[in-house]
């Protein structure tokens, strides 16, 4: 006899942002004199596509581009802890469930590093039971969000337990100093990078509560159905996170959006495939704003109606890109009818590309 497991479903959602820093301001009172005004560092700045951004630590206020990795690890703990704490709190409390309740906590960062981690930490000041099973995803980057709730969802599905996944992000905390190239003449491919990096990044904490369906907990979120993945692994040093003396440093090619450009479409027709789909009949798109060009290289290659970014668009204009926390912003945003399907889409080092198909089953 062939038993059917219960598919999870995601049935709470809620997030916590710091402070919110607009975008320019950041630029006239810190990032201007950062890079002695450069040309190209304004016209990286003009062109991001953000209004506003959120930071645990506005530079304009508090520089810490000289501080170590060190200083900014103790920095991180102070600042993820009760930012963690609220949007956990908020996603249980959106599904109606207590913390001891939760049968595992996945937690994904790429920005900050200690031990005991923060899912040890939340877990014990929130409440949640300690025989509560953990995971943590580690600088998987802008993409961790969506293998993170893969393994929730069959955690979910094998257990028939709760399960948390809290994305939680603080770029802020990771300004780099400028280079001597930065700061005079032609800046370098790496300057370059990032200055992109700067103008683009935000802090934020996302969290989801999956849960499984069935006759005891019937049908009332979005089901996850199926999670897709694909690495270009010979693009690998098109997008890079290094942990150096002085913090993590980006290296971002400017080559990322042709990669994805020629990528994302067999992907998703992959995805799609597999249930008898097509794009057409996807009724939202939760696409990861890595950039403003990011989201339209995917509408696209995709043929996706301006309307069905909106939620990408309207994220990376109000916070900037979150890196993990980010796609599950967007997702807080997308609205479609009971049955209708949603694509989450999210992309990081690698290259790689995640995507994940989900169906609104109330």
């Amino acid at each position: 006899m062939t038993v059917r497991l219960p598919r999870a479903q995601l049935t709470g959602a809620a997030h916590a942002l710091p402070a919110p820093m607009d975008q320019q301001h950041l630029w006239d009172g810190y990032f201007r004199d950062h890079y002695a005004d450069a040309p190209v560092a304004r016209k990286v700045w003009q062109t991001a596509g953000i209004t506003t951004r959120r930071g645990a630590v506005d530079p304009t206020a508090e520089d810490l581009s000289q501080w170590g990795t060190a200083a900014r690890m103790q920095r991180f703990l102070a600042e993820a802890v009760p930012l963690g704490k609220e949007a956990v709190a908020g996603a249980l409390a959106d599904a109606g469930l207590a913390a001891s309740d939760v049968g595992l906590f996945t937690v994904a960062s790429c920005t900050g590093y200690v031990t005991p981690g923060l899912d040890i930490l939340l877990a014990r000041d929130l409440g949640m039971a300690d025989s509560v099973q953990r995971l943590h995803i580690g600088h998987m980057g802008c993409y961790a969000a969506l293998p993170g709730m893969g393994a929730a969802a069959d955690f979910v599905s094998a257990r028939g337990r709760p399960a948390v996944l809290l994305c939680l992000e603080l770029p802020s905390l990771h300004v780099q100093p400028a280079t001597p190239s930065a700061l005079g003449g032609e800046p370098t491919a790496e300057d370059l990078q990032q200055m992109v990096a700067h103008a683009l990044f935000g802090d934020a904490a996302a969290a989801v509560v999956l849960e499984p369906t069935g006759p005891a907990s019937p049908p009332s979120g979005l089901e996850v159905v199926d999670v897709l993945a694909r690495t270009f692994a010979h693009t690998a040093d098109h997008m890079t996170w290094a942990v150096t003396d002085a913090g993590f440093r980006m290296g971002l090619s400017a080559s990322v959006p042709d990669v994805l450009a020629r990528c994302v479409g067999p992907a998703v027709e992959d995805l799609l495939v597999r249930h008898r789909r097509t794009v057409a009949d996807v009724d939202g798109w939760a696409v990861h704003p890595g950039g403003r060009r990011i989201v339209e290289v995917v509408g696209e290659a995709l043929d996706l109606p301006e309307e069905l970014l909106a939620p990408s668009y309207d994220v990376l204009r109000e916070v900037g890109n979150c890196s993990s926390a980010t796609v599950l912003l967007v997702l807080e945003r997308v609205v479609v009818p009971p049955g209708g399907t949603v694509v989450a889409l999210a992309f990081g080092p690698g290259l790689t590309l995640y995507a994940a198909l989900l169906r609104r089953t109330d």
